[in-house]
């Protein structure tokens, strides 16, 4: 099998900007794996928040051998984006070469579109305003907050301008608990459905002892299934993305663990390409939360890119993945 990765870049639409910064554009790891003529690729998102770059995710793709399966993978790579983008490589790869769909080699039947958020970049008051006016239109916003005095006003002004849509937050760790007791109430008045990961990963044991009156998410406190051990009773719900879980195999097996556990399921993304959301809408199926909106951010895309309209994100064409 011949591994070749690539670094790719795919322009936003307008800067984007979380707790942690802003970006313009989205640096992405396109993987290819060719075995007797046939090519099958994923995407990954290095990501800085777990000590990931480029060339450091770039190295540990390189460092694979010439010849593994999904179940070895697990084995040579931790949890991370490198092992994501091969491991929906080698999916990719064995739909091709098997002339099937990935999900009736997974045995997932009965795929539809399903409703995704889009985020509200972390602005002004006023300009989250105009930003939830423009995107009223959607059924689901999910608001970036900074953990500043400014969210309850941030939070107004995306109701005001999106009078109708379902909101959820996210705060990216910047939350202490004095202020999720200030602003949880006000957010569930204003229709709040959940926030994701109000405190730092490393200090969540806060948790334990709030009364949890707006649900809470784990996004990066969640990683993969041994994760689960440290969440109980922290979290409500539990983000997978496969730039943490290490692909959509271990995704998988995150997803049936914590419903098995009692944990609602989103499915999320790093801002990357409709590749890198492929295999991510079938894990979407059926769940609470969809986050799938990465390609809706860029100004340029794959070809074949993934469809979205009112219903929702669709799973790929055949020609992008799987």
């Amino acid at each position: 099998m011949i591994i070749s990765v690539t670094a790719d870049t795919f322009k936003l639409a307008k800067v984007f900007t979380i707790s942690r910064g802003s970006r313009s554009q989205a640096e992405v790891l396109t993987v290819r794996l060719e075995r007797d003529g046939v090519t099958g690729w994923g995407e990954c998102v290095p990501y800085a928040r777990y000590g990931e770059t480029l060339e450091s995710v770039t190295k540990q793709i390189n460092n694979l051998p010439s010849s593994f399966d999904r179940l070895e993978l697990l084995d040579m790579l931790s949890p991370g984006a490198a092992r994501n983008a091969v491991d929906c490589a080698l999916w990719d790869l064995e739909a091709k070469i098997k002339n099937k769909r990935v999900w009736d080699l997974i045995g997932i039947n009965n795929l539809s579109p399903q409703i995704t958020a889009y985020t509200l970049s972390l602005e002004s008051p006023e300009n989250m305003y105009d930003q939830a006016l423009e995107n009223s239109f959607r059924p689901l916003l999910k608001t970036k907050l900074g953990g500043g005095e400014q969210d309850i006003a941030r939070i107004e002004q995306v109701r005001l301008g999106a009078p109708n849509s379902r909101i959820i937050v996210d705060a990216n760790e910047g939350w202490s608990p004095e202020l999720y007791n200030e602003l949880a109430p006000v957010l569930v008045r204003l229709g709040v459905e959940m926030v994701e990961q109000p405190f730092p990963a490393d200090d969540d044991d806060a948790l334990l002892e709030i009364e949890r009156v707006l649900p809470v998410c784990a996004d990066e406190s969640c990683h993969d299934s041994t994760s689960l051990k440290n969440l109980k009773g922290k979290y409500d719900i539990i983000n997978i993305k496969l730039d943490k879980t290490g692909g959509l195999t271990e995704a998988l097996n995150l997803k049936s663990r914590a419903l098995s556990d009692g944990y609602k399921i989103m499915v999320g993304c790093m801002v990357g390409s409709s590749l890198a959301m492929a295999p991510a809408t079938l894990l979407a199926q059926g769940i609470e939360f969809v986050d799938l909106d990465g390609p809706l951010l860029l100004s340029q895309d794959r070809n074949y890119p993934l469809k979205y309209d009112l219903n929702g994100v669709y799973p790929p064409e055949k020609e992008l993945w799987g």
